[in-house]
């Protein structure tokens, strides 16, 4: 029998866009490897790709999961895309190296899934009557730990995403770094006191 989930929706469209260069096997390397350090199995709801004139447009939907209690699972639905996506050259470093040019964005939802009737193996009265409680007038010591866990996973995994986006624009030269700036400054201020 499958079992019924009452879903509680934590984390509600967290955005995370990004334009430039990137390498799609990196920023899918880094979405698996943070869910697997968070103890998330992985699992793919959908996968939609299309070829354009502009490029190529992907859209994936994850929704990993990870059981926190025996009742209990965390679940990030993670929707992927892709846009504009074209093949490019950049030189990083010297070198010259292979990415993708395009836009992506990942909207991200954190869910809590929560199996009460298993748990309590429960008459529909009863069941109906503890997840009322549960929910409005009291929470176990372990329930009221559950969102800030699914927040602080959410969290990591978006940070690391971010991190690995923001570094493309570090390696090509797109940002202007401080330390770059302070250095700059300080050549110019050299030059001046010839």
């Amino acid at each position: 029998m499958e079992p019924h989930y009452e879903k509680n929706l934590i984390i509600n469209n967290r955005e995370l866009k990004y334009k430039g260069i990137f390498r799609v096997d990196e920023l899918f390397h880094v979405i698996n490897k943070s869910l697997d350090e968070k103890g998330y199995q992985k699992r793919e709801k959908r996968t939609e790709e299309l070829v354009t004139e502009d490029g190529k447009r992907t859209f994936l939907e994850l929704r990993p999961f990870k059981q926190f209690a025996g009742y209990v699972t965390l679940m990030i639905k993670m929707r992927i895309t892709l846009d504009h996506v074209t093949e490019t050259v950049a030189v990083v470093h010297g070198e010259k190296r292979k990415f993708e040019q395009g836009d992506v964005e990942i909207i991200f939802d954190g869910f809590i899934l929560t199996d009460y009737e298993s748990r309590w193996g429960m008459k529909p009265f009863v069941y109906f009557i503890k997840a009322i409680t549960n929910k409005y007038l009291y929470k176990s010591p372990l329930e009221g730990k559950i969102p800030g866990t699914l927040m602080g996973d959410t969290a990591y995994v978006y940070a690391q995403v971010k991190k690995l986006l923001q570094s493309y624009k570090y390696e090509s030269g797109k940002v202007v770094r401080e330390e770059d700036v302070i250095k700059e400054m300080q050549k110019e201020m050299e030059k001046g006191g010839e």
